[in-house]
């Protein structure tokens, strides 16, 4: 038995995406077209990345894929990247963001242990040669967070303070409250 399973993995998703909602809910529309650098994606880019990011996951072991050798990458990340280019309002984005996030968490809530200790290999030189598919569905929440600690820089390039560096400021004042009172 294990203390982190399918149900967990969905819970822990859920709350990464809410977060990563507030943002896309605080930012105007109109700062959705920021980007930090050229060469960089916009606030908007980024939050459709997020939003799509879970696809191949599911793509993988929604199938049962036991080997990423036998993927057609090229064809398979061209039909990924057709979606996440097509133009999207705010609006359109967070629907995207809250649909697909809850698809997602659904479809990790019915993993079982067995599903989730099956290893699937890489493809021919990669390393490790194999992971769990445990392993496997924790990177679309790690890569989630990597793309949400940008988007917390973008927010303070145009002038917000992120909603959880508020909240940890809020908690701070209260315990200095707290102390101050004893």
């Amino acid at each position: 038995m294990t203390y982190y399973g399918g149900k967990e993995m969905a819970a822990s998703f859920r709350t990464v995406r809410a977060n990563t909602i507030k943002i896309a809910e605080e930012v105007p529309e109109e700062k959705y077209g920021f980007r930090a650098t050229p060469e960089t994606r916009t606030i908007g880019e980024t939050l459709t990345h997020i939003a799509l990011g879970t696809n191949f996951q599911n793509h993988v072991h929604s199938n049962k894929i036991s080997e990423l050798a036998t993927i057609n990458f090229p064809e398979l990340l061209q039909r990924f990247r057709a979606d996440e280019v097509k133009p999207r309002t705010k609006a359109e984005i967070v629907a995207l963001l809250k649909s697909e996030g809850d698809k997602f968490a659904t479809f990790l809530e019915g993993m079982s242990e067995p599903f989730l200790a099956e290893r699937v290999s890489s493809s021919p030189g990669a390393e490790p040669s194999s992971r769990s598919r445990f392993e496997m569905l924790l990177s679309a929440k790690e890569h989630e967070m990597h793309h949400r600690a940008q988007l917390m820089t973008l927010q303070r390039m145009i002038g917000q303070v992120p909603h959880l560096t508020r909240q940890m400021q809020e908690r701070m004042a209260r315990a200095q409250q707290a102390q101050a009172a004893r």
